[in-house]
């Protein structure tokens, strides 16, 4: 799993099911990040039976294993009764608990299991902090997420690592506080990698600041010069401003040097199947049904209110052929999918392999008030649960 094939890693788990090598506890800690990483919550809960009949589950690292699992898959109710159940936990199971609270933007959960994790003496490591700064960063709590950082070092003499100032500028771009950030980040005692300089050209994107996102990606383009993404950050300011030819010239710089732009894609799994979705997707078999749901929704999101918001297409085409791609984005296809072979009033779950952008953030509100359904989408970020036209992120991601 750690070159992300996830699919080829299930694959694998079912041949050495049905040869016969039995899989053990450690097997089992490597087949679980596959589930998450696809959001295959049927195959976790099979993995998890199969676990339990073997005798597994009071393993602290496979229980761990599950509850990052179910976390990551959208289930963070049964990841906490997991946690509870455990006879016994480490910092490991306390900070997996704690991130997965964060990753759904429970934020003061978070907190409040790790001021239960301290009274009970369990001493939390740099990894837990890391978990507690990116809760507190998904949550939008500047001031709790400085006492944490300032702690590390004055309660527990751990010194915060380049991860640790990368969350801080993450949570502080996130709030809009950009130049805090930028002065942050040149302020740091410690060389600022990618990740650092990477989270504030994202904050840069979702606030539309040209200067410091040129700063960033310039800095991007020295450290990671073959990462695609952050040509694609930068030409997306570019488009939401206006500036075309900036945009046309990222485009050749990126195509000189050999570098293509990841395509968006979602997955959602039905029947214990993994289905995925690009863009535009007509190569899945029932294509036809799911573009014909599509054009259903469209209508009767029109009369509820929706307007699509031509601003998250970055491309210089007329209104009418920006609004027809919007309507085809993966996560749409993805969840006309689910609406199609799901039972009425059962949860659609996604995974995405990038932000999810504000139109379809906004359609899918929409669409989980017509269609009735909650609709969890895990995207690069964070977790957003759709119900009744609204979403547990606030609009905060």
């Amino acid at each position: 799993m750690k070159n992300g094939r996830a699919k080829e890693a299930l694959r694998i788990f079912d041949q050495m099911r049905m040869s016969d090598s039995k899989p053990d506890s450690a097997t089992m800690v490597g087949v679980l990040p596959a589930c998450s990483h696809l959001g295959a919550l049927q195959q976790g809960k099979s993995f998890h039976n199969y676990i339990i009949r073997s005798g597994f589950e009071s393993d602290v690292s496979v229980a761990t294993a599950l509850i990052d699992m179910y976390a990551k898959c959208g289930s963070i109710q049964i990841a906490r009764k997991l946690f509870d159940r455990m006879p016994k936990r480490d910092v490991v199971s306390w900070s997996a608990m704690i991130s997965g609270y964060g990753m759904h933007g429970h934020g003061d959960d978070s907190l409040t299991l790790f001021s239960q994790m301290q009274e009970i003496g369990v001493k939390p490591n740099d990894v837990t902090f890391i978990s507690v700064l990116s809760a507190c960063s998904h949550a939008g709590l500047i001031n709790e997420s400085w006492e944490y950082f300032h702690s590390m070092d004055r309660d527990y003499h751990i010194a915060p690592r380049v991860e640790h100032y990368s969350c801080m500028v993450d949570l502080l771009g996130r709030a809009g506080h950009l130049d805090e950030a930028h002065d942050f980040i040149k302020k740091m005692p410690l060389e600022a990698h990618v990740g650092v300089w990477g989270a504030l050209l994202s904050a840069c994107r979702i606030h539309c600041n040209i200067k410091l996102g040129e700063i960033a990606a310039e800095r991007l383009f020295d450290l990671d010069p073959a990462h695609s993404g952050y040509y694609v950050l930068l030409s997306n300011i570019y488009a939401t401003a206006g500036r075309w030819d900036d945009v046309k010239n990222l485009r050749m710089m990126m195509k000189d040097r050999g570098l293509e732009k990841k395509p968006g894609c979602s997955f959602i799994e039905v029947d214990n199947k993994v289905h995925a979705f690009l863009v535009g997707d007509r190569s899945h078999s029932q294509s036809g049904q799911i573009y014909g749901m599509l054009d259903s929704l469209a209508g009767r999101m029109v009369e509820a209110g929706y307007v699509p918001n031509t601003n998250f297409v970055l491309h210089d085409v007329e209104e009418e052929i920006k609004e027809h791609m919007l309507g085809t984005h993966s996560e749409k296809l993805a969840i006309a999918f689910g609406l199609i072979n799901t039972s009425p009033g059962t949860p659609i779950r996604i995974t995405k392999n990038l932000r999810v952008c504000g139109d379809c953030h906004s359609a899918t509100k929409f669409i989980s008030k017509i269609a009735k359904r909650e609709i969890i989408v895990r995207d690069l970020n964070r977790f957003h649960h759709f119900k009744d036209g609204f979403c547990s992120c606030k609009d905060y991601w």
